[in-house]
Order: structure tokens, then C-alpha cells, then sequence
């Protein structure tokens, strides 16, 4: 029996964070119930201590949504801890995520503490979490760039403590897919009780990686959740989009040998709500959810796709959430295409000679237009319609 991989969605807490994506009570919660919906394992909803507002959003999707466990990140002090744990206090299913940074960097420049403040700290904040919920996850905040002897001597504390997920960031989006995977795999192999915790990854997308690195994460490192956002909404440059990330384990089944409880078929509606209320575009050739993700130009393509679709395409539109692939009729279309949208537009040339001036009229109009529209074909079986010639 296949492993089952964990999707953490963090678009309401991490992916808010990314600059003027903002959102209400009420948009979060209309957001939860999609993510509800898509049958993410584990929704982080925010940040309770940070302010009242996204307290109050906390505990609202805390009291409405039934299927997924609902997540408030903390610092690791008792104070943020407590504001989370009151937040979640109506959750079906809770969990607390507490965090302090563990590299030489952040404790000197940032926290002004010691390597054993930071391991005392660390430990302190699970052994509070564990009296209020039962699932306590722990991340060391910039984990992939602190000291492997450090970061393993606090892991260890930590999950001798309660801590029930281990989770690694690569803050900064610094890591590349083979070390990143080797690094999680060496935690695990180090760390005495590594065994008594779920493994996660938490990628950033700095040098664009995001979602490479988590798959190395979860493929060579072992990791078993991934933390990810729709559309990959998240600081600087983003965090691990969920759809790619989905999709690449569900489609690449072979490889990862992974169950997921993802809902797919729900994807492109996620992403369109989210980009609807951040006011964040997709851009067109975004994987999963772009508008061109299932379109096909060329006319070699059209033809291959029009004639079995896995010539050029790995996945079915209708999987993620589209309605179909698209065919763009356009100046590289060819003959197949252009005779197979007239067929679905229930359009009948009375001869092969009508059919072939129709086509070179197409070809005319395609060279000026970035994209031939189904009035256009209307258009073109009635040339008298048009200020187009046939060439002779």
C-alpha cells in the first residue's frame, strides 16, 4: 500500500503575507471552504497573535470547516501560543505550528539569542502546545541554512517533547533539489526519535525551485507533507504552488508511489478564487491553471491532439477543473483544426474545392489577427463577408 503525502495549504496565512494580498474574515472563509472542497489535509489559517482581525478568521473557519484540520501558527513564546490555541478552541480538528528561527544569521542578527537560549526556547514553547492540542507541528525558521549539528540537537528536543510534525524551511528559497532532499534525508537518519514525527518541506520560490525542491524533499528526503499556496501566493517570490505540486505527484504516480486526498478536479476553480480576491493574475502559461496550460497553436500539435490528446498532453484538462483543452485557431493552426472547429460549429462545405478556399481565406485573415474567433470562421464560409480576396 502506497504512502499517503500530507498537502498543508498555507495560502491563508504564508501566501497573505505576500505583498498587498491581504484578505478579510469573510474572504478567508469563502477561501477555507474551497480548500475544504479540494480536500486539502491541512489548512493553516493564519496567524491568531498577529492581530485581532485574523484571530477572529482563525476561529471562524475553526468553527465552520468539518474535513480538514485547521492550523494557527504561533511563535514559540507561551503568549502566541495561547492566542492560537483559544482561536482554534472550535475546531473539529486543531493543530498548533509554532516556530523559532534556528541559522547562525537569524539568532545572531535577528533574535539576539544563543544556540542553547534557541534549543531551551524550542523546547519550552512544544511542551506548552502539547498541554492545550494534541498535534503540535515544529519548524525551525531558516532550518535549511543552520548548522546540521545544531538543527539536529534541537529536532531531537523538540519531538521528545510532543512535537508530532517536523517541518524544514528553506526560508529564503536558497536550496537546490539534490541537497535539499540529502539534507531532510540526513536529519532523519541523525536524529535518534526521527521516527515518532511526520516529515515536512516548506520551499520558497527564490531562485524558482519551490516546487523541485519539495518534491526532492518528499522523493529523496522522505518527507510525507508538503507545505504549499494556490497559485503559489506567498512572500517575495512565492511559495510551492499546490496544483503543481499535486498534479506532478498524481501524474508522476509511477515515480513517487504517493496517495493524495486531493480532490483535483477542484484546482482551477481554487486558483481562479484566489487570484479573484488578491487581485493577483495567473499568468496564461502558468502549469495547471493557466489559461494556456490545455491550449494548443501549432498546428502539428492541433493535429496530434485532435487525433489522440496524450500525443501532447500528460494530463486531462478536465482533471484539474477545465472544461476541455483549447484549441487556438490562430496563423500556425492547421488544415485538421481548422476543419475540426468548422464540424463543431456544425459547419458543412459542400465541396473539397469550397473547403480549401475557405482554408486559405482562414490562413489570410490569421496572418493579421493574433487569434481566429468562431464569428471569424462564420465569416469566412461567406467570403462575400469579408474584404479578403482568394489568390489565384
Amino acid at each position: 500500500m502506497a504512502d499517503k503525502l500530507i498537502i498543508f495549504d498555507t495560502t491563508l496565512r504564508d501566501g497573505e503575507q505576500s505583498p498587498g494580498a491581504s484578505m478579510t474574515r469573510d474572504e478567508k472563509l469563502l477561501i477555507a471552504r474551497q480548500l475544504e472542497r479540494l480536500r486539502v489535509d491541512v489548512i493553516e489559517a493564519g496567524f491568531p497573535a498577529s492581530s485581532n482581525g485574523d484571530f477572529e478568521a482563525v476561529a471562524a473557519i475553526a468553527r465552520t470547516i468539518k474535513e480538514s484540520t485547521i492550523c494557527g501558527l504561533s511563535r514559540a513564546n507561551d503568549r502566541d501560543i495561547s492566542r492560537a490555541a483559544e482561536a482554534l478552541k472550535g475546531a473539529a480538528s486543531s493543530r498548533i505550528h509554532t516556530f523559532i528561527a534556528t541559522s547562525p544569521l537569524h539568532m545572531e542578527k535577528k533574535l539576539r539569542m544563543s544556540p542553547d537560549e534557541v534549543c531551551e526556547q524550542a523546547k519550552k514553547a512544544v511542551r506548552f502546545a502539547r498541554n492545550l492540542v494534541s498535534d503540535v507541528e515544529f519548524s525551525p525558521e531558516d532550518g535549511y541554512r543552520s548548522n546540521v549539528d545544531f538543527l539536529c540537537r534541537v529536532l531531537e528536543a523538540v519531538i521528545h517533547e510532543g512535537a508530532t510534525t517536523i517541518n524544514v524551511p528553506d526560508t529564503v528559497g536558497y536550496a537546490i533539489p539534490e541537497l535539499y532532499g540529502s539534507f531532510i534525508k540526513t536529519l532523519r537518519e541523525r536524529i535518534p526519535n526521527s521516527d515518532k514525527a511526520i516529515w515536512s518541506v516548506h520551499c520558497h520560490n527564490d531562485l524558482g525551485m519551490a516546487v523541485a525542491n519539495s518534491l526532492a524533499g518528499v522523493k529523496i528526503g522522505g518527507a510525507r507533507q508538503v507545505e504549499c499556496t494556490i497559485n503559489g501566493l506567498g512572500e517575495r517570490a512565492g511559495n510551492c504552488s499546490l496544483e503543481e505540486m499535486v498534479m506532478a505527484v498524481k501524474t508522476r504516480r509511477d515515480y513517487f508511489g504517493l496517495d493524495l486526498s486531493i480532490d483535483t478536479q477542484h484546482l482551477v476553480a481554487a486558483s481562479r478564487l484566489v487570484s479573484q480576491t488578491t487581485g493577483f493574475a495567473v499568468q496564461p502559461n502558468k502549469a495547471i491553471v493557466g489559461a494556456n496550460a490545455f491550449a494548443h497553436a501549432s498546428g502539428i500539435h492541433q493535429d496530434g491532439v485532435l487525433k489522440a490528446r496524450d500525443t501532447y498532453e500528460i494530463m486531462r484538462a478536465e482533471d484539474v477543473g477545465w472544461a476541455a483543452n483549447r484549441i487556438v485557431l490562430g496563423k500556425l493552426s492547421g488544415r485538421s483544426a481548422f476543419t475540426q472547429r468548422l464540424q463543431d460549429l456544425g459547419i458543412t462545405m459542400q465541396s473539397e474545392a469550397d473547403l480549401n478556399a475557405a482554408f486559405l481565406r482562414f490562413k489570410q485573415l490569421a496572418d493579421g489577427k493574433v487569434e481566429i474567433t468562431d464569428e471569424d470562421l462564420r465569416m469566412l464560409v461567406n467570403p462575400a463577408a469579408l474584404d479578403i480576396q482568394p489568390q489565384v
